[in-house]
């Protein structure tokens, strides 16, 4: 298992008023229709969750990145844990024509308004129970979606990224933060985390479920 830090990059095009967010809405009540994993998550105002989740190309260098970092090729089968609208896997076919992708959300919203090339390969599901045989992808990847399950939902979630990946190529990739500072960002910014833990302590889990794969964060600098 193997820290890597493909993440921070694509993090860091986001800007971020951590007190404005905090502060200017009813936090909890945001964080309640964000949980619904609706329409207002995806596409509604920016309190609710992304503000309009639109296809835009960003990804393309990401999925160029893991094809080479990973020694993916065509015919290998992908599987995206927490694939949303499935842009990023589309930006795999495109930067490996002939792979094989598959993805899995628990937004009903999210798979009936996927990337219209990507929708017959995606499905509403939940990463507690994926619905895939063993050992039957090449790469798995979890990519900010683990750290909205509860500890013992995540426990169940990361042994089933390890059941249905094929070898060491997995990527599972959380919010966490490493001081107090990152820790009251991650608070005020979060909408729909359930466990909040160091870097520490998410390796503790990995080993605890016998996770091989690499891990990345995203931290609230």
């Amino acid at each position: 298992m193997a820290r890597v830090n493909f993440m921070e990059q694509m993090h860091k095009r986001t800007n971020r008023d951590y007190r404005q967010r905090l502060l200017e809405d009813d936090k909890a009540a945001c964080a309640t229709v964000a949980k619904q994993w609706g329409r207002d998550f995806w596409d509604g105002e920016r309190k609710y969750g992304y503000g309009g989740h639109r296809y835009d190309g960003r990804w393309l260098p990401f999925a160029r990145t893991l094809v080479d970092h990973y020694g993916l090729k065509p015919g290998d089968r992908i599987l995206d844990v927490g694939c949303g609208k499935g842009f990023l896997l589309y930006e795999f076919t495109q930067a490996l024509p002939g792979v094989q992708v598959a993805g899995i959300d628990i937004s009903d919203y999210a798979i009936e308004n996927a990337k219209e090339e990507i929708r017959p390969f995606v499905q509403v599901g939940n990463a507690t129970q994926l619905p895939f045989a063993d050992q039957s992808f090449d790469f798995v990847y979890a990519l900010i979606t683990l750290h909205n399950l509860y500890c013992f939902d995540l426990d169940r979630a990361i042994r089933e990224i390890e059941r249905v990946g094929r070898g060491p190529r997995k990527l599972i990739a959380v919010e966490s933060y490493r001081n107090e500072e990152e820790k009251a960002n991650l608070l005020a910014w979060q909408l729909t985390c359930e466990s909040f833990f160091t870097p520490e302590e998410w390796c503790w889990w990995y080993d605890r479920c016998g996770y091989t794969g690499d891990h990345d964060f995203i931290f609230f600098t």
